[in-house]
This record gives C-alpha cells, sequence and structure tokens, in this order.
C-alpha cells in the first residue's frame, strides 16, 4: 500500500498507493469539503473553482529532441526548460507539506504493445478515484512488477503558479516535459486535465509509430464490426457509441495500429448534464459505489441527483470503470474500422442527417472537425456560432493535424473503411426557427449504417457540398434526409449554405500547403 516517494524529491511518509474504492471514500468523506454519496452511491464531489480544462494555461517544454516535431501555436504554447524545472519544483515542495499522498500506478492503452505505464502523485482521494477510474487497473501481481512508470504526473492543483514567472499567463499551468517524460499541474483541481494531459502524451508518441491516435468513441457489432465516432461536445459522441445492441470499446480516446483499434483508457467520463434513464440509459445505470460525480447538484436530504440542475457548472460529469457500461467490451481492444462516422451539430440546419463520404471528402471534414453553438448554451451566444477543432479535437494534438488526416486517410484505404457525415443538429431551418433531428432518428440512421442498410439505397449529390446523400432511411422520414427540401424558404436555404461553405473554405486554407488537390476539391462547391 505504502510507496516510497524520494526518488522524486517527496518525503512524505503517508503515501497511499493503488488503495480501494472504499478507503478513497472514507478519506473524501473525511478530508474534503462537500464529498458526499449519493442515492445510488456514487461519489459527489465539487472540483474548486475550476469546473473545466484550461486550454490557454497548457504548456509544452521546449527542447531540441522534439522541437521540430509538436504544432507549435495557440494550442501547443511553449516553455523552456528552466521554467518547466521551476514548475516542477513548486509542486513537488508543495505536496511535501502534505500529511499524506495518493500514489495511482496504471496504464494507457489496452494494447500491451504500446500501452505507457503512467503514476500519478496527489492529494485529494477525488483525484486518486478519479484516475483510478480512467487508467487501465492493474492485477497485483502486475503492480509488484510495475517498476519504473515510463510517465509521472505531479498534481498540485490546489497551489497555483507563481504567475510572475515567465511563460505564465495565470495561476493555473499544465506543463508537460517530453523529455523528462513528466507533467505538472499548479493552479486547478479539475480532474479531466489528468486524463487529457495523458491523451496529449499518447498523441505525441503514438504518431511516432505510425498509429493513429483519435478522439472518438468506439463500439463493436454481433459480427466483429467496429465503428468510430468522432465529434465535438454536444454532437453525441458518448450517447451514439452507448448502444445496448452493440458491445463498447470506448467513449473518447482511441488509437488505431497495424492490427486494429484499442482504447487508451479503463473508464468512461461522460457529460452529465440532463442525463436520463430514458435518453441514456447505459450511462444512468453506470453511476453507482466507485463513480465520481463531478460538480453535480443533490438534494441533501434524499442525495438524489438534479442532472438539470447546472448551478456549479454546465460541464457536471460522471466518472466510471468501463466495465460498469453493460455490454461493455474488455479488454478493449477491436478490430479494424468498417465505419468511420463523422458527428457534427449544424446549427445552420444545412448539413444533411447523413451523407457518404469519399476519402478525400473524409479527410477534408475530419481536418476542418466543424461543429456549431447555438444561441443561450454559452454567455454572449446570440446566433450560431462556428467552431473548427482539426481532428475533432484540435485541444490536443501535439504534430501538425495534418500528419493525423494522413495517417487516417491511409488506414481508411488500406481496410476499406468507409466514411459517413451524420448531422445532429437542426433540421428544416436555423437554430431558433427549426427543431434539432430528434435522437431517434440519428439513432436509426446509425443502425441502418451499421447493418449496412445504406450502402445500395438511392442517392443525390449535394449541389453546394457536393457529398451523396441517401433519399431514404430505414425508419427516418424521407423529407428530413435531404435539406434543400425540407427548408420553407429555398433562398433562405441557399444562402445559409453558401455562408457555412464560405466559412469551410476559409478555415481549410490554413492546411493548403498540406493538402492534396483532390483533398481541396472535396470541399463545397462555392461556384454553386
Amino acid at each position: 500500500m505504502g510507496l516510497s516517494l524520494n526518488l522524486y524529491g517527496i518525503t512524505v511518509q503517508d503515501v497511499r498507493r493503488n488503495v480501494v474504492p472504499a478507503v478513497l471514500y472514507e478519506d473524501a468523506l473525511r478530508n474534503e469539503p462537500n464529498a458526499a454519496i449519493t442515492a445510488t452511491g456514487a461519489l459527489a464531489i465539487t472540483s474548486g473553482i475550476k469546473t473545466g480544462r484550461s486550454p490557454m494555461d497548457k504548456r509544452i517544454t521546449e527542447n531540441p529532441e522534439s522541437r521540430g516535431d509538436i504544432w507549435w501555436g495557440p494550442v501547443n504554447l511553449p516553455i523552456d526548460a528552466l521554467t518547466f524545472e521551476i514548475n516542477r519544483e513548486r509542486a513537488r515542495d508543495y505536496l511535501n507539506t502534505r500529511h499524506r499522498l495518493y500514489v495511482v500506478d496504471g496504464c494507457a492503452g489496452w494494447d500491451p504493445d504500446h500501452r505507457i505505464k503512467v503514476r500519478i502523485v496527489c492529494e485529494r482521494a477525488y483525484h486518486a478515484l478519479f484516475m483510478r477510474n480512467m487508467l487501465i487497473r492493474l492485477s497485483d501481481e502486475e503492480l509488484a512488477a510495475f517498476g519504473r512508470p515510463d510517465y509521472v504526473i505531479y498534481n498540485a492543483g490546489k497551489f497555483p503558479a507563481n504567475r510572475h514567472t515567465t511563460y505564465m499567463s495565470s495561476k493555473t499551468s499544465i506543463d508537460i516535459c517530453f523529455e523528462t517524460r513528466e507533467m505538472v499541474i499548479l493552479g486547478t483541481e479539475y480532474a479531466g486535465e489528468m486524463k487529457k494531459g495523458i491523451f496529449t502524451i499518447m498523441h505525441y508518441l503514438m504518431p511516432r509509430r505510425n498509429v493513429l491516435s483519435m478522439h472518438c468513441s468506439a463500439n463493436e457489432g454481433a459480427r466483429g464490426d467496429v465503428s468510430l465516432f468522432f465529434g465535438l461536445s454536444g454532437t453525441g459522441k458518448t450517447t451514439l457509441s452507448a448502444d445496448p445492441s452493440r458491445h463498447l470499446i470506448g467513449d473518447d480516446e482511441h488509437c488505431w495500429t497495424d492490427n486494429g483499434i484499442f482504447n487508451i483508457e479503463g473508464g468512461c467520463y461522460a457529460k452529465a448534464i440532463d442525463l436520463s434513464a430514458h435518453r441514456e440509459p447505459e450511462i444512468f445505470e453506470a453511476i453507482r459505489f466507485g463513480t465520481v460525480l463531478e460538480n453535480v447538484a443533490f438534494d441533501p436530504v434524499t442525495r438524489m441527483v438534479d442532472y438539470s440542475d447546472t448551478s456549479l457548472t454546465q460541464n457536471t460529469r460522471a466518472c466510471f470503470p468501463i466495465e460498469f457500461m453493460h455490454g461493455a467490451k474488455v479488454p478493449c481492444i477491436g478490430h479494424h474500422p468498417e465505419n468511420i462516422i463523422l458527428l457534427t451539430f449544424d446549427a445552420f440546419g444545412v448539413l444533411p442527417p447523413v451523407a457518404r463520404l469519399s476519402s478525400e471528402q473524409a479527410m477534408y471534414y475530419f481536418l476542418n472537425g466543424y461543429t456549431a453553438k447555438v444561441a443561450g448554451t454559452e454567455v454572449g451566444v446570440t446566433e450560431p456560432e462556428v467552431t473548427f477543432s482539426a481532428c475533432f479535437g484540435a485541444a490536443f494534438l501535439v504534430w501538425s493535424p495534418h500528419i493525423y488526416a494522413d495517417l487516417l486517410a491511409e488506414k481508411m484505404r488500406r481496410h476499406k473503411a468507409k466514411a459517413w457525415l451524420i448531422n445532429t443538429g437542426m433540421v428544416g431551418g436555423i437554430a431558433g426557427r427549426a427543431d434539432r433531428i430528434k435522437l431517434r432518428y440519428t439513432r436509426a440512421i446509425i443502425r441502418a449504417i451499421h447493418d449496412r442498410k445504406l450502402e445500395h439505397v438511392p442517392t443525390t449529390t449535394d449541389e453546394i457540398f457536393g457529398f451523396a446523400v441517401p433519399t431514404a432511411c430505414p425508419g427516418v422520414p424521407a423529407e428530413l434526409l435531404v435539406p434543400s427540401r425540407c427548408w420553407p424558404d429555398p433562398d433562405a436555404y441557399k444562402r445559409i449554405a453558401l455562408h457555412l461553405a464560405q466559412l469551410f473554405d476559409g478555415n481549410i486554407a490554413q492546411f493548403g500547403s498540406q493538402c492534396t488537390e483532390a483533398v481541396l476539391r472535396a470541399g463545397p462547391r462555392l461556384a454553386a
């Protein structure tokens, strides 16, 4: 249970390594404010002032060995080696003042050929339970043989960074050094920083091995057919992959190797806002003893959670081991994907509910990573607001996006994967004047893809976007499938569609020198 951290300059005597959830519950209830057990047995906890990631405070150490590999810019901000060492010493010094520390040793990556060993050092029982759920849990024999980890994360999130230190933009700093294989967290207690830090590390390591790291969910059908679901927050990535008729491989982070795909994580980190047993029964039923409920509101007497209450944050979350999901596939490994599904929430209502993509179109829309925010979801958003996030996860990329896109195209061609664009947003008009497509229709579309019922139905070529749009789908009204036919004002449809097409054209320009002519031609036809 105990472990010496002297190797890291940490001399705390009470170090609790890989303790069981019951002990972490007890420690959280004794020592952490606002910790409580909910009616279903989950541990409800708050993450402090920060209830989401701090992307503008993430830094990567600029060293000669890795400098040329990194996509420097707003996503990957640099610090020098000295500043990293200053922040690491600040974290270690703070951790040395604690009476008790937790260590979680686990792995990232279910494929034994590509997994890495990770060690978390933290002071909060909540953080230890969170990462116990999110890393791949090891047997007693594996822990005994764990040895030195490949990466160490020092989570001193209660202690601020010194904002006067060079490169610091606030009291929060999340720093990664690929050369020393360490990560330091200061000034934020949001647990998702650890999870996404490991994802960033895998995004750096895997392409060096010709392995595609991906921000996507994955599931598998009865015949072993695998589907990947790419999509930004709010597009349905977790909801649509949690299908009772299929096995869940993972809900967020995967890699595609020469042998197939594997989940990076050992757990799920699901959005909990408006969660219900009716809409998302698999996730709802996974919230039990061992689950961390982050920043949710609950009745102090009955301990029933109100998932519609966003008084603490819109970003309420549930973190649990993947085996809590009914039908989860463990080990979380699958064959080469048969279907690549790109999810988008189109608030303009001009993209079809489903479109078949060529390999070039798949690369084009993968590089753009489009979705849209709807008025009212964030302060200051009064009209649909376009979001482009390369590879549907720009915040976690380390290499230039075209590296991941090229790997995707190569693997799709080699393994003959089909690609689909799915709009889970508006149909028949812009947000505020039309309705979002019903979840049951989107589920019917996904089911038809898996049953191969959309491969031979009649299609029409979208006049502006150029992709093939099925005109029939079991369980979906035909009038919803072709947007130009369900808008009451055809001129308004064309005007809005051309506006969105121009936004795509402007965004892809940043990758122009890295794309083939075929990929650039796969975009919207502005001459329309």
